[in-house]
């Protein structure tokens, strides 16, 4: 593999859904803490984390339910699908995102899963969660810039 390819950011996992159910008020990048064959199942794109989040705990970041299935060929040295996993900041930034996450309703979400130059990182948001009404807004905003778009597109084509 080039030099190139291994320094561009290859995606593991994204959630998808956090975009929908929360306002992303921050992001940051973090590293992850693998052991065993866990590295391996996630350079074979398994990943997910539909159910994950992650807490400050004791001054140190952890990510709970973030599940990276097996390594197929790794046997007795697989590990927990679901364990915690610790997450690699700074204790500036572990600062800041215990600051952020003790405001009401703030939580830290994992938003994606990727490599960079060959090691793991976790893109985590502070997040707030949205009403049902703030979702409905958002779903009507969405399809009304599709609707123009669409105007726009056929007054273009002429028709």
């Amino acid at each position: 593999m080039s030099d190139a390819a291994a320094s561009a950011d290859r995606l593991v996992a994204q959630n998808r859904k956090a975009s929908h159910d929360y306002a992303i008020l921050d992001t940051i990048e973090a590293g992850v803490v693998l052991r065993g064959t866990e590295v391996k199942s996630l350079r074979n794109g398994k990943a997910s984390l539909q159910e994950s989040w992650a807490a400050v705990e004791n001054g140190e970041v952890f990510v709970h339910q973030l599940h990276i299935p097996p390594y197929e060929q790794g046997n007795r040295w697989n590990l927990d699908p679901v364990r915690p996993r610790k997450l690699l900041l700074h204790r500036s930034e572990i600062e800041k995102l215990r600051k952020a996450i003790e405001q009401k309703g703030h939580t830290l979400i994992p938003l994606k899963l990727y490599f960079t130059n060959g090691r793991a990182k976790l893109l985590l948001g502070v997040a707030k969660g949205k009403k049902t009404h703030d979702k409905r807004e958002a779903i009507a905003e969405r399809d009304a810039r599709r609707e123009m778009d669409r105007a726009r597109s056929r007054t273009r084509r002429g028709g």
